[in-house]
């Protein structure tokens, strides 16, 4: 397998960029219940977007859906699927963990299952663990779980700079055994993803058989496993809606003030096409990344959390934490830097 490593890094960081930038126009929606912007965000995210961008980058996206085996089809669609249940249930795992032991958790099991899955369930790890590049990749993968803990005790520590009050709720929330129990569950869940797109082999396989560039061989993939992902939230979202009676909403009735309709729309439109960027970028990193693609999905996580802790001191969410804390940070975020230049090296090697 060819392609460049180095720039597959960059499409990895492109894929973060995307992935820690699709909730900004979300804070800026009004009035809407969470259910409601979340899965008209995700009818971009999961149905629109994947298709549209498959169609206008591969060639034959429908003959080679349709030439697809059953089986592939089923384990993509049912690792998309239980992909949602994981994030679903993270934002769980901030509040009764919070932020630094949530995150550590659940994102590094997220990043382990991920990465290490597929090569372990191939029975190749052991024989890529025994060249220089593998080693050197492992490496990079080791030092991106070592930056996820930094940055989560510095998560720790900003909470306990925060103000007394927002504290306090903080430690009201706080439940270890349900909080563990979640983590586990959603950082498995979660890396399913990873599961879904390494099931697809045979429809990238099939896709530059139809004549696309490898560059985009993964969008078709996308399709059918993110199919799985609207399939867990749309039943979520639609169970919300049927409780909480926000169905109105949709065409603006049943609050109190009327929503700007037109404003909500077109940025949960952004938001959630900015949500499918990550993995629209992720696909092409992936084909540039040889033997060593399971790697990829370190990179994803790591780029993620570097660019949302990025976005954190833009938007302003660490001001007033201690000198001391935002040193602990810049730490984990040197350390995410480093990881991706360990692994990007690591995939070279072996190219």
């Amino acid at each position: 397998m060819g392609g460049n490593p180095l720039i597959g890094v960059l499409f990895h960081w492109l894929g973060g960029l995307s992935s820690a930038s699709f909730y900004v126009p979300y804070r800026r929606i009004r009035i809407w219940s969470w259910e409601i912007f979340w899965l008209v965000g995700g009818v971009f995210s999961w149905l629109i977007a994947p298709w549209l961008f498959a169609s206008i980058q591969t060639h034959d996206l429908f003959g080679v859906l349709a030439r697809t085996p059953g089986s592939t089809w089923f384990w993509c669609w049912f690792w998309g699927a239980m992909w949602g249940f994981g994030g679903l249930t993270f934002g769980l795992t901030m509040r009764y963990l919070g932020l630094s032991l949530g995150m550590a958790v659940a994102l590094g099991l997220t990043t382990m299952i991920g990465t290490m899955g597929p090569p372990i369930f191939r029975g190749t790890l052991g024989a890529l663990a025994e060249t220089a590049s593998g080693q050197m990749t492992f490496v990079g993968i080791a030092i991106t779980l070592a930056g996820i803990v930094v940055v989560a005790l510095a998560g720790r520590r900003k909470e306990r700079d925060m103000a007394a009050a927002a504290a306090s709720q903080s430690v009201a929330e706080f439940n270890l055994p349900k909080g563990l129990a979640i983590a586990v569950f959603s950082g498995i869940m979660s890396g399913c993803f990873a599961w879904g797109l390494d099931a697809g082999q045979p429809i990238r396989t099939l896709s530059i058989a139809a004549g696309t560039d490898p560059l985009w061989q993964g969008l078709p993939v996308l399709c059918v496993v993110l199919l799985g992902g609207f399939t867990t939230n749309f039943i979520w979202c639609g169970w919300l809606i049927l409780r909480n009676r926000s169905a109105g909403q949709f065409a603006g009735r049943g609050t109190a003030e009327k929503p700007p309709l037109l404003r909500n729309y077109l940025l949960a439109a952004l938001g959630g096409t900015l949500w499918y960027f990550q993995f629209f970028f992720y696909t092409m990193g992936e084909s540039q990344m040889g033997k060593y693609g399971f790697s990829s999905w370190t990179l994803h996580m790591a780029s993620i959390i570097l660019f949302s802790t990025l976005w954190g001191f833009a938007l302003r969410e660490w001001a007033g934490v201690r000198a001391g804390t935002r040193w602990l940070v810049w730490l984990g975020i040197g350390a995410l830097l480093l990881s991706t230049v360990v692994i990007g090296v690591g995939n070279y090697l072996a190219a």
